[in-house]
């Protein structure tokens, strides 16, 4: 890999001379502007707006350009005598536990490579220290006319180094979050961690890009005189935008991941809330219902009994009356002429 920048790692008063060498590359299909009535080749022409004539790449320097317009030229020379310690040097300044760095800052990555063999024993030193205290270094350095924030940390045996966005360069994330108040409920959240523990875990290295791969097949189709490659069949567009019905659809993508796997694909169903609600009145109404019934019941039984207590309290009182007339009935016949 050919080296980007030449410099120097400085570890408090250990110096490490190092090589940059770009650790990622694009994979990404390129295209060129073409002219679509003969298929030229569109290019760009850099020209003076002064003068109007094109002006090649030895004659073009930098400027910063003034609120009212006016360009301050700066040369090259104006940024090299600029008191920056970073200038061939990647300066650490500290030590810091790796979740602290937020990923929003993750910029480009590079690789450090040991610049000549005395450079090797404190690379390896650097290197052990930062693999023993399970930290990342931060560092500041300067690259392409400006200095960068950089965070160095252990990739197999080597040092890598990312570059760093400073704090101010992260934007607020003011009016992203939605605005309209959502509740989610417990059996929404239990479905959806349901899906991640179903999904799992993925080899990385296994994943690729789909859509570069039928960009070549395409253009591999269209140079062997093809038209390239069939649209995608009815049905088979995004389903992106659409309202659905969540419930559903996690069961759903519970179920389709489970199958994938060859799991059980039974997904416990729950029940609307809508028919939760439903059942619960024809509860009520059946616990009324009985209640009326169990009162008339019981009214209907204090009826009887009190008829036949007034019934029995009758036949008593005529019982007695006709004793009380039979007794008396005999006193007079008892008594003498």
């Amino acid at each position: 890999m050919r080296s980007i920048w030449n410099g120097a790692i400085s570890f408090g008063l250990v110096s490490i001379p190092i090589k940059l060498v770009n650790a990622t590359e694009s994979r990404s299909v390129s295209f060129r502007q073409i002219h679509t009535e003969d298929g030229g080749r569109v290019r760009y022409k850099k020209v003076c707006e002064l003068d109007g004539e094109e002006v090649p790449q030895a004659e073009i320097g930098k400027a910063y350009e003034d609120a009212d317009g006016t360009m301050i030229p700066v040369t090259d020379e104006d940024l090299a005598a600029l008191p920056l310690p970073t200038a061939k040097t990647i300066e650490i300044v500290a030590f810091v536990p790796a979740g602290q760095i937020d990923p929003l800052q993750m910029d480009a990555a590079y690789y450090l490579s040991a610049n000549g063999v005395p450079a090797a024993k404190p690379y390896t030193l650097l290197r052990e220290a930062l693999k023993r205290s399970d930290r990342v270094a931060l560092a500041k350095y300067a690259l392409r006319g400006r200095e960068r924030l950089g965070m160095l940390r252990v990739v197999d045996d080597v040092i890598a180094m990312h570059g760093l966005l400073w704090p101010d360069e992260i934007r607020a994330p003011e009016g992203v979050a939605p605005e309209t108040p959502v509740t989610v409920r417990e059996a929404e959240l239990d479905l959806a961690d349901a899906l991640m523990a179903t999904l799992g875990e993925v080899d990385v290295s296994t994943l690729h890009d789909d859509y570069r791969t039928a960009v070549e097949e395409m253009i591999a189709a269209k140079a062997a005189g093809g038209e390239g490659v069939a649209p995608p069949a009815p049905g088979e567009e995004e389903t992106g935008g659409r309202v659905i019905d969540l419930m559903a659809a996690l069961e759903n993508s519970v179920r389709a991941a489970r199958e994938a796997r060859g799991e059980d694909a039974v997904v416990t169903e729950l029940k609307p809330r809508g028919a939760a609600k439903k059942t619960t009145a024809k509860q009520s109404q059946a616990k009324k219902t009985a209640k009326k019934t169990t009162a008339k019941k019981t009214a209907t039984a204090k009826k009887t009994a009190t008829k036949a207590t007034t019934a029995k309290t009758a036949k008593t009182a005529k019982a007695t009356t006709a004793k009380k007339a039979a007794a008396k009935k005999t006193t007079s016949q008892k008594r003498p002429a």
